[in-house]
Formats: structure tokens, C-alpha cells, sequence
């Protein structure tokens, strides 16, 4: 896998959006932007300014699909 830099800077224009499984009453609140079509960033959305998960887009993707259908996730 290639890592590369994140800057906050790429993450200032980030169109966040709020995943389908939160909710008002405190439970899970998680928010995701897509960063150039090839990375996917997951923060907490009670607490955006505590940091940012980034994951390269293929490695979100099989992770959703994992959760999806129960199974393990790779």
C-alpha cells in the first residue's frame, strides 16, 4: 500500500457527511469525506477537531462490505 501525506489543508474544503447510522442520541456519530476520489477520511462528529482516520478508498471500501455482511473484516 502507499501512504501519503494528508494536509490539513485537504482537509479544510472536505464535504463532510454524517453516515446513515448516526444519530441525536449520542450514539454512533461518525462523519466521512471523500478526498480526491481515491481516499476516504472518517472523524468523530461530536468531536470533529480531535483528528482524522484516512484510508485509501479500495481499504474503506472492503472494510464497509465486511461490516455489511456480518463477516470479518479484512
Amino acid at each position: 500500500m502507499n501512504l501519503r501525506t494528508i494536509t490539513a489543508g485537504s482537509l479544510r474544503g472536505a464535504d463532510w457527511f454524517t453516515s446513515s447510522y448516526s444519530n441525536d442520541q449520542g450514539g454512533q456519530c461518525v462523519e466521512g469525506a471523500r478526498l480526491d476520489g481515491r481516499v476516504m477520511a472518517v472523524r468523530d462528529s461530536k468531536d470533529p477537531g480531535r483528528g482524522v482516520c484516512v484510508f485509501p478508498v479500495a481499504a474503506w471500501r472492503a472494510f464497509v462490505a465486511g461490516v455489511a455482511s456480518g463477516g470479518p473484516v479484512a
